[in-house]
Parts: structure tokens; sequence; C-alpha cells
């Protein structure tokens, strides 16, 4: 049986042991992992899927014994697609993960169900794809938002996708994306049926690791069929196999393009929770960059939380314009979605 191909430039740090690699796909349990130029199916050690808990001491110190408490992680699946792993060699191509290295970043929703877990998309990217059709179906800019948020806290790149150009019937739309253009985000206008902007699209994507984000329908087959003939295809095929939908599932792999890029794909999905803001040293509000010249500004300084407290900078700035209506009806929604939960 021929060797199989691993993924091309999926680098280790230099100081990679030699029983580490990067998860480059995962499905049904099974992690498969690049190391060197061979390709390893690993299952998961039980030991990360528990989260020891020390007494306030040097662990070096502490004996066998010294666990206080095991706990649940709060994690869906511990691994995730890029994350940089150590595992033991179990022989013939296989092995069993026991470590994941510290995450440069990660993209993250909340899981389903009741339990409070957290449900990595993938880690260690360079940036986040949000695409949105120009119709069919119209884009949700709450959505986005959301989106960008998410990579705002994790320090990733964004770039907006806006697909089926071709089917565009108003300026309403460049009006709307011209909001996160003056915002500094970067934003590609694409329609892969007559190869607008796909120059453009390629060109952002080289030499990074990028996840496609977005809800079902707006064209993500149709963008990986142009950038690789034949990918995008290959996609929905894992998609309506293993699981298609919020929160479903079973099989996320990088797929490499030409021009040393690489992208993962995800199932569409209608909303996007946000996950453990409360994780991050910073405040909600700094998250969205139009507000942040205003922050400590207000009457009740940085205590304010610019809903309905008198003196408020920021919806000051919301009335002159210098906030748009559409972004702080975001923030505000998220800032009561919080409030409930508590």
């Amino acid at each position: 049986m021929p060797k199989p191909k691993a993924h091309t430039d999926l680098r280790l740090p230099q100081d990679a042991s030699p029983l580490t690699g990067v998860v480059f796909k995962k499905k049904l349990g099974a992690y498969y992992l690049q190391v060197d130029d061979q390709i390893v199916s690993c299952t998961l050690s039980s030991k990360l899927r528990k989260r020891l808990v020390y007494p306030t001491a040097d662990r070096s110190s502490l004996g066998h014994r010294s666990v206080q408490e095991v706990k649940d992680i709060r994690e869906l699946d511990p691994v995730a697609v890029g994350d940089v792993v150590r595992f033991e060699d179990a022989g013939n191509g296989r092995g069993m993960i026991t470590e994941v290295l510290p995450r440069r970043n990660k993209f993250v929703r909340p899981a389903a169900g009741s339990k409070e877990q957290a449900q990595v998309i993938a880690a260690n990217l360079d940036q986040v794809v949000m695409i949105f059709a120009a119709a069919q179906p119209h884009p949700t800019w709450h959505l986005l938002d959301r989106y960008l948020i998410v990579a705002e806290a994790e320090g990733l790149r964004p770039l907006i996708c806006i697909t089926k150009a071709d089917l565009m019937e108003t300026d309403t739309l460049l009006a709307d994306v011209d909001v996160y253009r003056r915002l500094g985000y970067p934003v590609v206008i694409t329609s892969a049926r007559q190869g607008v902007g796909m120059d453009d699209l390629r060109a952002a994507l080289q030499g990074k690791l990028s996840v496609f984000v977005g809800k079902s329908g707006v064209g993500k087959t149709s963008l990986l069929n142009v950038l690789q003939p034949g990918l995008g295809l290959r996609v929905n095929e894992i998609s309506e196999s293993t699981g298609k939908g919020r929160h479903t599932t079973t099989h996320l792999e990088i797929f490499d393009l030409d021009h040393d890029s690489r992208v993962v794909d995800t199932p569409g999905v209608k909303e996007f929770g946000l996950w453990g803001l409360d994780e991050y040293d910073v405040e909600l509000d700094f998250l969205f960059p139009e507000m942040r010249p205003f922050l400590g500004q207000c009457q009740f300084g940085n205590s304010c939380v610019h809903l309905s407290e008198p003196g408020c900078a920021v919806k000051a700035a919301l009335s002159t314009g210098a906030i748009t209506e559409g972004r702080y009806r975001s923030y505000t929604l998220i800032m009561n979605e919080a409030a409930s939960q508590d």
C-alpha cells in the first residue's frame, strides 16, 4: 500500500521532540498527525479529558498522590485541527496523543447541550475568513460582528469575503460593507461564477492557514472549487457523510491549496454563540474598535456599560454617527445575552 501523502507546510517548532506532530484531520475520535513526512493516526489519552487540580505549592515537590481534585475539561474535544501535540508511538503509523502544546490562538464557539463547554473549531490559525453572500441569503451583519469579536479577542486577522457579487441588486450592500472597511477590516468582494475578486482572495490566503466560516448557502463550495478545482465537492462529500449543520460536525480537516495556502472549512451555521469572553483580560466594549477612543470618558468612567447610564461617551458618539446603529445594536444584544446568563 503506498504511503499516504502528508499535507505540506504544517511546520513544527524548531525545538519539537521526535514525538510531536500537528493535527491536520480529526474524525470520529481519530486524530491524524503530520510528523515530518509521515502521517500518524492517533487515539486520545483519557488524561486529556480530565483536568488535574493540585494544591497551591511547587508541583515539582509534590508526590504522585498529590492531586486534590479531578475536573472535567471545559472543551467538548481537547484536541482541534491545527494543534501541535505530543504523542506516544504505538508503531505501524499509530499512536496516542498525550499532550496538547500551548496554542497561539483558537476559533471557538459554545458547544450544544446544557453542559457549559467550548467547541474549538481550529487552533494556531493565521486568519478567519468570514463569508457572506451579497444575496441568497442576504448578509446578517450581527453574525459578522460576533465573528469579529472572536477574532479581536484572539488576535486573529479577519478577512470579510462577500460572495455572489453577480447577484448584487443595489448599492446598499456596498454602504454596509464600507462600515467595516472604515473600521480597518479587510474586505474582498467575489463572484465565483464570473471570477470577480478571486485573484484578490488568493492573494489574501497565500502563505496562511485560514478557517472559512459562514451560513449555509453563502457559496463556500463554489469558492473552494474555483480556488482548487474539485475541493469544494470533496468538502461537501465529507460534510454530508459525517454530519452537517450547527454543532454536528464529526470531521474537520486542513486542506492544501496552491500558492502555499491552507484552509479549514466549517459547516454553515445560522447562529454563532460567544464563548468565554470572561477568559480574556478585556471588556466587550474594547472588542469594538470604534468604541475604544471613547472608553473611560463616560460619566461613570470604566464602570459604564454604555446601555442606559447618563453621561455615556459611547452613546454620545452613537448620536453623532461615530458609532453606527447596527454595530451598537450588536453590542447591546450581546450585553443583554450575557446579563441573562448571570
